[in-house]
């Protein structure tokens, strides 16, 4: 397990990979208050399940780069809603109906959004 001062950076470079390849509605949730199963959720969306797939395969392949793997992956290929787990880092890539369907903001309401630089395009 990451401490959290990595978690956090974690999750703002996935946050920033997301957001350089055009992801759409990027949220850095601190749910570390609120479960045991990871102190930062990174959730994006991609507008097709082709998009999806590169957010993903582009976050796995930058952080890659700088030496942090994913322990696990799940719904690769599929495109509706990919999940890298980085431990205490969960990064939820979703198809717009996916997302709303799951609606993770509002399952994790008390969770702190976590402010990061978007682009300015």
């Amino acid at each position: 397990m990451h401490n959290e001062a990595k978690a956090k950076e974690i999750a703002l470079k996935a946050a920033k990979i997301l957001d350089s390849k055009k992801a759409k509605d990027i949220k850095i949730l601190y749910v570390n208050k609120q479960t045991i199963i990871a102190d930062y959720f990174v959730i994006a969306q991609g507008s097709s399940r082709t998009q999806v797939n590169a957010l993903a395969d582009e976050v796995e392949y930058k952080l890659g780069l700088d030496g942090i793997e994913p322990s696990k992956i799940e719904g690769r290929g599929q495109g509706t809603w990919v999940l890298l787990d980085y431990n205490s880092v969960l990064i939820h890539v979703f198809n717009p109906e996916s997302r709303s369907f799951y609606n993770l903001e509002k399952l994790w309401a008390e969770g702190e959004e976590i402010e990061f630089e978007a682009s300015q395009d």
